[in-house]
């Protein structure tokens, strides 16, 4: 067998095993590249993602998700240009939930397949006492709120906060910083319309 088939076999193979996970339930995705990229990478990815988003806020956008193919990718910005320095700082602050799956590792690079499974979650009634976390992280967090506006990542991180809250008993606080890190509007800070 050639070098070539051999190689081709194994993307093949790859390929193969990354579909199979992402329908059975893992999230392997694009998480160890941002988890374990250094600055020079993180700088090349803020380069592709800041000029080759498909990400819009619009609501025909987010009914869009759900028919989206569970290997596609939400890419770039909602509202206002990606800022470097930011993205990194971003990045970085994500690692330290590296061991939540759910928990995207990069906001501006978000797989189709997560948001699909997080979006349903926004739906979720909480207790009197989940609710008081989330209504913490509501008027705590930058953007107060997942997002500047109610676009798809309001839904998206509106859902991982109460996954986050009902399934792994995170606080208000957590939550609100979660969402600070994970704020995919652009901008070098706070974006509080």
């Amino acid at each position: 067998m050639s070098a070539h088939s051999q190689s081709r076999r194994g993307f093949i193979a790859s390929l193969a095993a990354v579909l199979t996970g992402a329908a059975a339930g893992a999230l392997p995705w694009n998480r160890a590249l941002a988890v374990e990229a250094d600055d020079a990478a993180l700088k090349q990815r803020f380069a592709y993602l800041s000029t080759n988003g498909n990400s819009s806020c619009s609501r025909q956008f987010r009914e869009s998700i759900a028919g989206m193919p569970v290997t596609a990718l939400i890419q770039g910005s909602c509202c206002s240009p990606m800022d470097e320095h930011r993205y990194i700082e971003q990045v970085k602050g994500l690692r330290a939930f590296r061991d939540i799956a759910m928990i995207p590792a990069d906001p501006y690079d978000l797989p189709a397949a997560l948001a699909q499974r997080l979006m349903p979650y926004y739906e979720l009634a909480l207790t009197d006492a989940e609710q008081a976390a989330y209504d913490f992280a509501m008027e705590n967090s930058n953007e107060q709120g997942p997002c500047c506006c109610q676009c798809w990542r309001w839904h998206v991180y509106g859902g991982l906060a109460k996954y986050l809250i009902r399934e792994q008993r995170f606080t208000g606080e957590k939550i609100a910083r979660i969402w600070d890190l994970s704020d995919g509007c652009g901008g070098s800070g706070e974006h509080v319309h």
